[in-house]
């Protein structure tokens, strides 16, 4: 079973979508497309009858629906629906939703993932999205452990989740890498003509993949990605 991102053309580089209920880390540099990404993945997921989780800490609903307005794949109309959820962990509501103290950590990173996870589990969310692991490492005082504490609590609950992953090096890989069970980079390059854009599936557990590097571009409908179409940067 395979499960629709919600963005033309990507489903076919990943043998017709995503396996559900695992782990899936997006990295790549600022306006290179991941947030757009995740939001078509939501509005996917609340097309066809999902429920919807999405948490941030750096920006408001509002914010996050008036970006995605300027798309025509619907995601303000969607997420009017009560089958989406939307937590930014740094607001008064998400504090009190996560039992956070009022200085915005949690008593324990444990607390933090045990907290995420039961509201997963006891709203039976299909699509899990947060941004980003930058902004979650704000909570973990210890690091590298406590992060990776984080997501394999992550892969053993129910929802199908994308990870943002704040990078700029490609070569630089990090513990969410190594742990999820699919990484996608995004890639975009300025030269002389304009911004060129990529996409590459590096990591798919139970998917066969080419790891090749393919077009990325905007478009009204959203990000739409040409699976016949090489990059090279």
């Amino acid at each position: 079973m395979r499960i629709p991102s919600g963005i033309s053309g990507f489903d076919h580089l990943i043998q017709g979508g995503f396996l559900p209920g695992r782990l899936y880390v997006l990295s790549g540099p600022p306006g290179s497309g991941k947030t757009t990404f995740t939001a078509q993945f939501t509005a996917e997921g609340l097309r066809n009858g999902e429920n919807c989780l999405y948490i941030t800490m750096h920006e408001s609903r509002e914010e996050l629906v008036d970006d995605m307005s300027n798309f025509e794949f619907g995601f303000e109309t969607l997420t009017n629906s009560e089958q989406f959820r939307f937590v930014n962990l740094a607001s008064k509501q998400g504090k009190r939703l996560l039992n956070q103290s009022q200085s915005g950590s949690p008593s324990s990173v444990q607390s933090l993932t045990d907290k995420i996870v039961a509201f997963v589990n006891s709203r039976d969310i299909d699509r899990l999205v947060i941004d980003s692991t930058m902004l979650l490492e704000l909570f973990f005082a210890d690091g590298d452990e406590e992060m990776t504490r984080f997501l394999t609590a992550l892969k053993e609950c129910g929802a199908t989740t994308l990870l943002i992953s704040e990078m700029t090096d490609p070569s630089a890989y990090s513990d969410e890498h190594y742990l999820a069970h699919g990484v996608i980079f995004f890639h975009n390059y300025l030269e002389a003509t304009g911004m060129t854009r990529g996409i590459q599936v590096v990591k798919m557990r139970g998917t066969d993949i080419d790891c090749d590097i393919r077009s990325l571009r905007f478009t009204d409908g959203g990000i739409v990605i040409d699976p016949t179409k090489r990059v090279d940067f």
